[in-house]
């Protein structure tokens, strides 16, 4: 065995594939995108057999990329979406029914019958989450109650439940082992993130059967090995499994934020913001989570995370159903076009908002249009929400901590934006470091898997490994970052509570 690891990231629109050397530089790379369904408004689902393949695809991608031999591949990483649900029989192998995605809004008048219940301050307590549509749980019970025989079938300990991570472990183990990692079982609203257990009297009131749970182990495990006989993975047989995290944790171990206070957001299809606590267990006041981020040499570090449901995503809807634009870079050079979005305000709360408001009923808002907006306008509002919803998080994120925060670590595919980069340092006031390595989920994968390989001997050696593209550092006024704050804050009263909240 050599020196490199091969890190899996599963991401909510497409799957990734990345070779990294010892020195944390990617060598080789694979994408293969798959189709996203929409069967009602609001709903969202993935079919777990696509997911499996578009990752068999990037996986021989990056290897014939890399022109290295498959031989050298110490182990595998795996990072990917979180609390996305995959149900399926233990017998066949084969899903129940189509994943449910993070962003689907269907179960939340399920939510809203257990927070009628009283249950949300136990909840907290015992996972350091909020009762939401957007944790696994929701989607547990809707699928265990709209597949007939999907009940009984659990009741009998015949179904499987996974996180995505759980579900490629099993595929790629040829069904031998069914596990996951503290940080994905942290967003499945029924994991105890004090004890780091499956939190049986959650499951019993939730209606889960604990038969359906996997294996929770540390991030850094033996989780498996890819097994013979894999259609298109001849030749990884054998390889370890031995790293999986969420993509968030992932992102923040990728990041290098190892030490209490640090702080890093990726700009991807969402936007997330979190923040390493070390072994405090925060329990936020204002809406912040609170999960394992990673394990690592017998320790747990906890972070403390906010979540905005649409960053890269509002790009993406300019382009393939607004039209506006052809190309994620025009958006930046439409905005760049003008000085100023000319009074426009995007709340994009297509699916409702997340820290630190919690409104699933807020929808999507343009407001501020006058006769003289344009699209370049429209473009450069599009680009600052995301921005301000960062915003929203770092503020409440120093207040539950009492941390003053001293940079901000910045990733993503949406961070090449300069103009967002900018914008982002000017109105948290702190510099923006944007790093050399944009795939830092996958970094972390691959950083996790590659310690429990023993390719790195420590944090030291991990942290070394991180360089930064370009800081942007805050240009702007504090009156300018005031002002356009309070107009945010006043566009997204304007979106919250728009639909009703529906009873089941």
């Amino acid at each position: 065995m050599g020196g490199y690891i091969l890190a899996i990231d599963q991401g909510t629109t497409s799957s990734r594939c990345m070779i990294f050397d010892d020195k944390g530089q990617s060598i080789g790379s694979g994408n293969a995108s798959f189709k996203q369904y929409y069967p009602q408004p609001g709903w969202v689902e993935h079919d777990p057999e696509d997911i499996f393949a578009s990752v068999i695809t990037s996986m021989n991608q990056a290897l014939d990329r890399s022109g290295m031999d498959s031989t050298s591949i110490a182990a595998i990483g795996i990072t990917n979406q979180r609390e996305t649900t995959v149900i399926w029989d233990r017998l066949t192998g084969l899903p129940i029914y189509n994943a449910i995605v993070w962003q689907c809004r269907r179960t939340a008048s399920i939510c809203e019958e257990w927070k009628n219940n009283g249950w949300e301050p136990e909840v907290r307590e015992r996972t350091g989450l909020v009762i939401d549509a957007y944790f696994s749980a929701g989607k547990i019970k809707w699928i265990l109650e709209n597949v007939p025989g999907a009940r009984a079938k659990a009741e009998a300990g015949n179904l499987l439940f996974g996180t995505v991570d759980s579900w490629l472990v099993y595929k790629l183990t040829g069904g031998q082992s069914h596990v996951t990692d503290y940080s994905n079982a942290s967003r499945t609203m029924i994991f105890n993130t004090d004890k780091l257990s499956w939190d049986h009297e959650l499951c019993r009131r939730f209606g889960i059967p604990v038969k359906l749970l996997p294996k929770a182990l540390p991030s850094c495990s033996e989780f498996g090995s890819v097994a013979s006989g894999i259609p298109g993975l001849e030749r990884l047989t054998g390889v370890r499994i031995t790293g999986i995290a969420g993509d968030q944790p992932a992102a923040l171990f990728g990041q290098m934020c190892l030490s209490e206070g640090d702080v890093k957001n990726t700009y991807g299809t969402g936007c997330f913001t979190l923040m390493n606590t070390g072994g405090k267990r925060i329990i936020s006041s204002g809406g912040l989570l609170t999960s394992a981020a990673w394990s690592y040499d017998g320790k747990t570090v906890y972070a403390l995370e906010g979540s905005v449901f649409h960053a890269g995503s509002i790009i993406s809807w300019l382009k393939d159903e607004m039209k506006l634009i052809s190309t994620p870079r025009e958006c930046d050079e439409l905005a760049e076009s003008v000085e100023n979005s000319g009074g426009v305000f995007l709340v994009p709360a297509f699916s409702g908002l997340g820290a630190p408001y919690w409104d699933m009923y807020a929808r999507g808002c343009l407001i501020g249009l006058t006769r003289g907006s344009n699209r370049a306008h429209i473009a450069r509002a599009a680009i600052e929400s995301i921005a301000y919803q960062v915003y929203d998080l770092v503020e409440l994120m120093k207040r539950d901590s009492g941390y003053e925060i001293r940079t901000l670590k910045a990733d993503g595919g949406v961070s090449v934006s300069n103009l967002l980069m900018q914008m982002q340092a000017d109105l948290i006031g702190v510099p923006v470091h944007r790093s050399r390595e944009k795939e830092t989920t996958s970094l972390g994968a691959a950083l996790l898997a590659g310690l429990t390989a023993e390719v790195w001997g420590g944090l030291e050696e991990v942290s070394a490994l991180y360089a930064s593209d370009r800081v942007f550092s805050p240009a702007a006024p504090k009156a300018f970052r005031e002002e356009r704050i309070g107009l945010w804050k006043k566009a997204v009263s304007r979106a919250s509570s728009w639909e009703e909240p529906t009873t089941r």
